[in-house]
């Protein structure tokens, strides 16, 4: 019995879209170029496979081991299998470099 795999829509939301058979590397091409959602301009970050964070530094230095691993589909912690919005994690930190992740709502590090 074949596995029931189907792509998401063309205008379906980017953001949350986290199914691992749905990220390409033309995702990630895409979503490289902005860091932030529109509209709103809510902080983004990158989801590994293995469930890391990255930051768009992280994943700007790192951008052709990510675009091999997402070819290869890659088990090795740098294939992107989506993008979301820091809502509310104020320590959220990238697994790379382990700089915070800026929020959206979350308390500024200086407070907390």
């Amino acid at each position: 019995m074949k596995a029931n795999l189907r792509r998401a829509a063309p205008d379906a939301p980017r953001y949350g879209n986290l199914t691992p058979m749905c990220y390409s590397i033309s995702d990630f091409r895409r979503d490289i170029r902005q860091p932030y959602a529109w509209p709103g301009m809510y902080p983004c970050y990158f989801i590994t496979s293995d469930g890391g964070a990255l930051s768009f530094r992280a994943a700007r230095e790192r951008r052709r081991e990510i675009l091999e691993s997402i070819r290869d589909d890659s088990r090795d912690g740098w294939r992107v299998i989506g993008i979301d919005v820091n809502w509310e994690d104020s320590f959220l930190t990238c697994d790379h470099t382990g700089e915070r992740i800026e929020s959206a709502y979350g308390e500024d590090s200086d407070n907390a």
